[in-house]
């Protein structure tokens, strides 16, 4: 038979249940994909970072410069002290973040081998546990020239692939090396606005969805406990 779905019943799970909300602060890793000394995709980071740490969340960064090349015989693997040290440290900061943000350098039109790299050491199963579903994601680029949206829409298709959900805004930077301080901190623009759009949208998603997460990503096809009709 169908699960149980009305209006009421889905309401009353998301709105109306007994369970207490969460109040914590909202734990975010930044990712991000250049290993450059002035790295802008790791400043427009720092920046957001520095946001999203002033509405009250806890943000943590991973620093991809010892990461291996993923060897795909090991990224799927239960077995966890397998794993080279930089992997199991990307694989506990993904376990405790409840939201990702991935920013990466548009390179020959698409994202970087530095932040492809990392996402590919996350697996998207071990055994019956998905590190990564139902995790809040935003995706930002930086562009050396003018703005484009090649990277953004490219790791929105990793997001989904990685069954998370990525909130509608984004950010793209055009010619990023112009957009930052000598200090790293981001001048005033209509570049760093967008980025405070797309922090503020992240929190208050994170906030939304998060007390509620175990019932949104429950999946009819995974459930012993249905079968569909044969007449439908």
């Amino acid at each position: 038979m169908l699960p149980n779905h009305t209006i009421d019943n889905v309401l009353d799970q998301l709105f109306f249940h007994s369970r207490e909300i969460p109040k914590h602060p909202p734990k975010v890793l930044f990712l991000y994909g250049s290993l450059r000394e002035r790295s802008y995709s790791n400043l427009l980071a720092e920046e957001a970072a520095r946001i999203i740490e002033a509405f009250g969340a806890e943000v943590q960064f991973y620093n991809p410069a010892n990461l291996p090349l993923a060897d795909i015989s090991l990224t799927q693997t239960a077995d966890f002290e397998k794993l080279p040290a930089p992997v199991k440290e990307l694989r506990r900061l993904v376990d405790w973040c409840e939201a990702m943000v991935w920013i990466s350098p548009e390179v020959h039109g698409n994202i970087s081998s530095i932040l492809k790299n990392q996402i590919d050491w996350i697996p998207l199963s071990v055994g019956a546990v998905r590190p990564t579903q139902g995790k809040l994601l935003a995706v930002m680029q930086v562009c050396g020239g003018s703005q484009s949206f090649n990277a953004v829409n490219n790791l929105r298709i990793l997001g989904r692939w990685m069954r998370m959900f990525t909130i509608p805004n984004q950010s793209s930077v055009a010619k990023a090396y112009e957009q930052f301080n000598d200090d790293g901190t981001m001048k005033e623009s209509s570049y760093k606005e967008r980025v405070v759009d797309v922090m503020e949208e992240l929190f208050k998603f994170t906030l939304l969805l998060r007390g509620n997460m175990d019932y949104l990503v429950q999946r009819y096809s995974e459930s012993e406990a249905f079968s569909l009709p044969k007449n439908l």
